[in-house]
Order: structure tokens, then sequence, then C-alpha cells
């Protein structure tokens, strides 16, 4: 005797491998058009967009309101005077967050007083940060439930994100850098949320080690492999909460949907550590690791003195330096630029990379691009060599500059970055002359 209930989430009833429907009071096997039609309901079903009944703004905190009206105006930030006319009710349709000022699941996670999340039942919203040694023993944790708006910050401010100080190789200059990147840390968590499956009534899990954090959420990978993401580079035909992911999108949480994977790796390679690694061996669970060390100074120095490699080329040199397997035909393109060493399947990265050049600039030239990096690199340069001639910050710079600008505009550029040193920050000071600077730490 058998009892066929209705197909939960898209999937159909089986037994046996073989698919089994209600056709009035008798049991008959499924269609295929009928298997299709069921399995198409997973696809259409937004369970982030569902009303709560029960739940109304006076549910949603307060605070919480006034920062994603914050966060909405820097997105929009054409809209500043009319977000200042809206009520909340007008605002929050607007931003996608409440449905004709229905309280929808998706405004519960972001906005919802901590209490309120009763009205997600039986699912649940929480995110747990735990603290681990390096034997993997529990030191301390924490949880938060909604808002997630503002929690998501209180749970980034658990993390120890110290300094760190390497000397990769032969390198002079030692990489002085945060352990981890602030936006790493914040689309790795955001994207926990946008996409974690919360009808099967989990946690959001970040776990910090000594020199990498852990975050796991719920629900298959839907891209299914993270080089579909990178390579796609564009918005999925479909996702697990698309209402919760366009309100997070106005809400400034994520980026546009799509691009926020490949941000964290070029992010991860713009800072010489290791990528992002992802786990989708476990059935509906996504686990992702950010590391906060170097694991391989070959593949750091690679990285220092090859910036031209493609993402491919680092996502293949990253695999090798984590000892995992990499298709032969990419470990021949990179044997060719003399990047990997070895034997198949034992390759490794080469060291002869890492050569020291003549050029004292080499290392410094390849950080960022905005002001302060500029003025950090200066002061690196005075720090390892003592002092510095205008002579010397001009090769140091002018090929960081951007090409946009003429050659003279890049020298008044680099002066006036000289000038706001002494005359503004007070971090340099010229003990020379006016014809001949030199240039030193104050």
């Amino acid at each position: 005797m058998f009892e066929i209930p209705a197909a939960l989430k898209g999937i159909p009833t089986s037994w046996n491998g073989h698919f089994f429907g209600r056709d009035g009071e008798s049991l008959g096997p499924l269609k295929l058009n009928e298997i299709d039609l069921i399995r198409g309901e997973a696809r259409n079903h937004d369970w982030s967009a569902e009303i709560c009944p029960e739940a109304t703004i006076n549910d949603l905190d307060k605070k919480a309101i006034e920062k994603a009206r914050d966060e909405y105006k820097k997105k929009h930030p054409d809209l500043q005077s009319e977000v200042d006319q809206w009520d909340d009710i007008v605002f929050l349709n607007k931003a996608k967050v409440t449905i004709k000022g229905n309280i929808t699941n998706a405004a519960i996670i972001l906005l919802g007083k901590p209490e309120s999340e009763a009205f997600l039942l039986p699912s649940i919203a929480k995110m747990s940060w735990i603290l681990r040694n390096d034997q993997n023993i529990g030191q301390d944790y924490e949880h938060f439930g909604p808002p997630f708006l503002l929690n998501t910050s209180r749970l980034f401010g658990k993390i120890r994100n110290l300094k760190i100080r390497q000397m990769p190789g032969q390198s002079l200059f030692p990489l002085e850098i945060d352990k981890y990147d602030s936006y790493v840390i914040r689309e790795a968590l955001h994207n926990c949320i946008a996409h974690q499956d919360y009808e099967l009534c989990g946690r959001i899990n970040v776990v910090e080690y000594p020199d990498e954090l852990l975050f796991t959420n719920l629900g298959r990978f839907i891209p299914k492999t993270v080089e579909n993401v990178i390579k796609q580079d564009a918005p999925q035909e479909f996702y697990r909460n698309p209402w919760l992911a366009s309100a997070m999108v106005n809400l400034n949480m994520i980026d546009t949907i799509g691009s926020g994977i490949k941000k964290m790796f070029l992010q991860q390679k713009s800072r010489f550590l290791p990528l992002p690694e992802y786990d989708l061996n476990e059935h509906e669970k996504v686990k992702v690791t950010i590391f906060g060390k170097i694991l391989d100074a070959n593949y750091t120095n690679v990285l220092i003195n090859r910036s031209d490699l493609d993402l491919s080329m680092v996502m293949a040199l990253d695999r090798i330096q984590k000892k995992q397997m990499v298709d032969k035909d990419i470990v021949n393109e990179l044997r060719k630029k003399h990047l990997v060493e070895g034997r198949y399947p034992n390759v490794y990265v080469s060291s002869r990379i890492a050569k020291l050049t003549d050029d004292k600039s080499s290392y410094i030239k390849n950080r960022a691009f905005d002001n302060q990096h500029y003025k950090r690199l200066i002061l690196s340069f005075i720090e390892e060599y003592g002092s510095a001639s205008r002579q010397d910050i001009n090769d140091l710079l002018m090929d960081k500059v951007s090409d946009a600008l003429s050659e003279k505009q890049k020298l008044s550029k680099i002066n006036n970055l000289i000038y706001e040193m002494s005359r503004k920050d007070n971090t340099i000071s010229n003990t020379g002359s006016k014809r001949k600077s030199r240039w030193e730490k104050l």
C-alpha cells in the first residue's frame, strides 16, 4: 500500500527509481512532461518573496530601516532627495523588500526585530561566528539573528583581522597587509545570506581558524562549478532567493548579482594570497575558505612579478600550490610560460620566476592605485632605503598613475602627493635642497 504525498520543492516522489503521482484516487507513474512540470516549480518557487501574513511594519527594526535608507541612497545617488520624502512603506516597496506593504520573508531576514524570526518558522534565520584553534577546538562563539543588515557588521567585528608581515622568497620588501580583505569577508558572508536554503532549517556559519575563515551555507551551488561563474561573469538565469538577492543589491549588500564571486578572486589575486576555495562535495551545503596567509612563497612571487597573468592562469597555479589536480593541457601551457616545474601530475610552482631585479621599486609598483596607497609606497621606499630623491619617487610612481593622464599631469599628481605628505599629513620632510630634494620619513 502506497501513500503519495505532494511533490516537495519541485522534487517528484520516487520509489525504486520510478516517479509516481496521484491521479484522482489512483496511483500511477508520472509522464515526462509531468516530471518537468514539477521540477519547474522549484525554479519558480521563491521562499524569500513569500508573505508573512501576521507580520506588520512594527515587526521591523527602526535602526535597520534607517540603515537601509542610507545604503539605498548610496546605491541610487540620483534618488537621494526623493528617498527622504518617502515614508517607510513606500521606501521598502521601492527597495523591493516588501510587496505592496506586505512583510516578506526577505524583509524579516534583513530588517526584522530579533523576535520577528518566529514568523519564519519552521525556517530559521541565524548566523553563527565560531572561533577555533589549529586543533579545531572551539574557543568562543556568538549567534546572530535578524536584522541581518545590522548584524553582519557585528559578526564582521568579531573576526580578528590582524596585520600579517611576510617576506616571500628573495623579495627585498616585506608584504604587510591585513590578514583578510574586508570586501572579501563581507561578500562571502552576504553570498551565504543570499543563497542560503532557509527551508532546510539550518544556520549560516563563519568558523574562524588562526589563518583562515570557513563560510558555510545550506543548499546546492546552483551554477554547479566556480569555473562556470568566473567564465560566464554574468547573472545566472535563476536564483534560489531572487527577491532576497534583489533587495540585497538595492541595499548595497552585494554587487550586481553574479559579479561578486569573481571580484573576490581578483581581490585575493591583487593581494598575492591564495584564492578562495569552494568545497561543493557535501550534499546541500556550500563551503568557502578564505586564506589569510601565504601557502607557497613561489606562488606569491609569481603574482608579484607577473601581474599580466589572467585569472584563469592564476586559478590553475592556485590549485597547484594546494596540491590539487589540474588538467594536463593547462599544465603544459603553464610550463611554456616557465611558471611550473616537475613531472605531471606532481608539478609545483616554479621558483625561478622569483629572481630579484635591479629595479628597486619593482615590487612596490605592483600595489594598489588609490592616493593613500601611493603614499604608502613612498613611505615603504623611504623605510627601505633611508631616503628618496624626487627622481626616485618619479621612477616609483610614473607607470602606476593613470595612463589617461599626460606625462606633465602625472608629474603634477606626484607633486601634489608629496605636498600633501609633507604639509598636511606631516609624514615626510625634505632634508635636502629645493633643487636636489632628499625626502626622509618624520
